[in-house]
């Protein structure tokens, strides 16, 4: 590479680096003045003009500066080979914030809250599902005479409950067994890989639970197994709130869990940060938008995607590394560290 072309890509850097503080066009006078070039205002003009016929930049009157577009933003991203990390003052901080979670979801609900603060934008977490989690255990209490609560813990910290309604009361050692033979079937099983063996628990029963087990195991598919939703958790959209409502479409476009879900779809690799630049999105709603997204999981398995959803002239190193640092922090809570 030419000594003129490692010159531009400098100037590149530094006018979104710029207008990503100020959010006002770049000259070149400025440039001359802020960076170290070592070459003449008419010198860093011409690369300018350059830049601007590759389509990394643009002008958008003839006295003023340029700003960068949105193959200009991919190129500083695609070029950021090391991404400033953060402070141990920081990175202190969020993990003694998440750490105070009571459980998943909520180390989940604190993780967004904290990323929307630290970035000043909308933040979107997914929920591990079912479908990759595993059943780590499975409690029945009862509730009234004829009616029990099935408590099911994942792997994940996943917690959900159910009510079972039975046809006739159900004694302690009733209880205590029917939860010996609902763990027999579930522990270690995705609730996907489970439903054969629950569709057939009822048999396994001795005759007087039959009909319990029967109503348990029901009650586990038809809300756990067909109808598991992906569920999110949203925070700082009123982040997103400009004077020039350029991203109202986004805001509402947010309010929507299919987009949203789809935005996450990417984030399937953990330690991997994807960026998703204006019209690299698919909706339309986030043409305006970028997205910085990541995985978050157990082991090896991701679980679920975690996010921030901004203007395309957001600060792409530090919203890069704070996505990465709270997802690895949420790793390391999943693993027990």
């Amino acid at each position: 590479m030419g000594s003129a072309d490692e010159r531009r890509q400098a100037v590149l850097r530094a006018i979104v680096a710029d207008y990503i503080a100020s959010q006002e066009p770049v000259g070149s006078k400025s440039l001359v003045e802020r960076h170290n070039m070592g070459v003449s205002s008419a010198t860093i003009r011409n690369d300018m003009a350059v830049l601007e016929q590759q389509g990394y930049i643009s002008q958008t009157h003839a006295s003023s500066g340029r700003i960068p577009t949105e193959a200009g933003y991919r190129a500083f991203v695609d070029a950021l080979h090391d991404v400033k990390p953060l402070s141990s003052a920081e990175r202190h901080a969020i993990l003694d914030f998440l750490e105070n979670g009571v459980d998943l979801e909520d180390v989940l609900r604190r993780s967004v809250q904290l990323l929307a603060q630290l970035s000043n934008q909308a933040a979107v977490v997914q929920l591990p599902t079912l479908s990759v989690s595993r059943v780590k255990h499975c409690e029945v209490v009862e509730l009234a005479p004829t009616r029990l609560l099935l408590v099911l813990i994942t792997d994940a910290g996943r917690v959900d409950q159910r009510n079972v309604d039975l046809a006739a009361p159900i004694d302690q050692d009733g209880v205590r067994l029917l939860r010996d033979l609902l763990n027999e079937v579930l522990v270690g099983k995705t609730m996907r890989d489970a439903s054969a063996a629950l569709a057939r628990v009822s048999t396994k029963a001795p005759p007087h639970l039959a009909d319990p087990a029967a109503r348990a195991a029901e009650v586990l598919i038809t809300t756990l197994v067909d109808a598991t939703p992906d569920r999110l958790i949203i925070a700082g959209s009123s982040n997103l709130v400009v004077p020039s409502g350029g991203l109202q479409g986004v805001i509402d476009a947010l309010e929507q869990q299919v987009v949203v879900l789809k935005l996450l779809a990417g984030a399937q690799e953990l330690e991997q940060v994807s960026v998703r630049i204006g019209h690299e999105n698919e909706d339309e709603e986030f043409s305006r938008a970028s997205i910085v997204t990541t995985a978050y999981g157990s082991g090896d398995e991701a679980l679920g995607g975690l996010g921030v959803v901004g203007p395309t002239h957001m600060d792409y190193p530090g919203t890069m590394q704070k996505v990465a640092t709270v997802a690895r922090y949420i790793s390391r809570i999943l693993r027990g560290e």
